[in-house]
């Protein structure tokens, strides 16, 4: 059955009825159908926060300066030597257990400050030591008084130079350093002599004599010193130096050598245990000479803070 045609009443298109709204939806549902990739995207900001770019890490250099602090004592197992005052000697061989008894002061720390691989390094000891003894004869006639005091300061300044890795409490096995070190070597020597001997009898003897030798100088110093890690928190550590060369008097000669291990306790401080030998021998040379030998062998314990 043939539709009828009518004619649109205001633009007078002849066609078929339903024919335009058939179009119209057809257009719609066309609209509806685009896939999603050709709907067109929201424009995104490129200021807004979700795609602003992420700051870059921080580059900043290690701080070039790096310092140690060790405060240490030095027990000598031995002590062997002479002390000569205007030509007089006396000689000395203490162990240990006959040396703490006559200790007055002890003092000692070592340190060193380091930019880049260049630095200063610094090693300061202080001992004094004193002992006194008095005698009577059997019959109580004569009494015999004597005392000796030593001082003995040994200070060190030197310039160093660090090959290998920075100093640290902690760091990889087999990490190691090497410092060789030269500078100065101060020594400052007092000996103190005295002695009295008093009698009871009718003449009330008293005969008192006194001897004293102090003397300050300077010797030349060159050392070396080295760590190599054996664990991150375990390190073998070295040092030897020497001093003075003959250049202070007839004689005139310093030495150290140590040999230890050091163990990390926390990220920045270790304990040492080492062994150390250390020798100072000076005499003037005069006819009625003055002078001092020490030679002492010994356990060392440090506590060394790294900054």
């Amino acid at each position: 059955m043939t539709q009828p045609i009518d004619r649109h009443p205001e633009t007078g298109v002849i066609g078929r009825p339903g024919l335009c709204c058939r179009l119209a939806l057809g257009v719609a549902l066309a609209g509806l159908a685009l896939p999603a990739t050709a709907q067109a995207k929201p424009a995104v900001n490129p200021a807004s926060p979700a795609e602003a770019p992420l700051p870059a890490p921080s580059t900043a250099p290690p701080n070039p300066w790096t310092a140690t602090l060790e405060l240490y004592g030095f027990a000598p197992i031995r002590t062997t030597g002479d002390t000569t005052v205007r030509g007089f000697t006396a000689e000395t061989d203490l162990w240990l257990g006959d040396l703490i008894p006559l200790i007055q002061m002890t003092a000692s720390a070592r340190g060193s400050l380091e930019q880049g691989r260049f630095g200063l390094l610094a090693d300061l000891s202080y001992n004094r030591i004193g002992d006194s003894l008095a005698r009577t004869t059997p019959r109580g006639l004569l009494t015999g008084k004597a005392s000796v005091t030593t001082n003995l300061g040994i200070y060190d300044l030197a310039l160093r130079y660090r090959l290998g890795a920075r100093e640290s409490a902690v760091a990889a096995p087999g990490s190691w350093s090497v410092i060789p070190y030269a500078g100065v070597r101060l020594v400052d020597i007092g000996l103190g002599v005295e002695a009295e001997l008093r009698g009871t009898g009718p003449f009330g003897l008293r005969l008192q004599r006194q001897g004293d030798l102090n003397r300050t100088w300077a010797q030349p110093l060159l050392g070396t010193q080295a760590t190599v890690f054996l664990s991150p928190r375990l390190r073998a550590f070295g040092r030897a130096d020497i001093g003075g060369f003959g250049l202070g008097g007839a004689q005139d000669l310093s030495g150290n050598a140590q040999l230890g291990l050091g163990y990390a306790v926390g990220n920045s401080t270790d304990i040492n245990l080492s062994w150390r030998y250390m020798g100072l021998a000076y005499d003037n040379g005069a006819s009625r000479p003055n002078g001092f030998a020490s030679y002492q062998n010994g356990v060392e314990v440090g506590l060394k803070f790294f900054f």
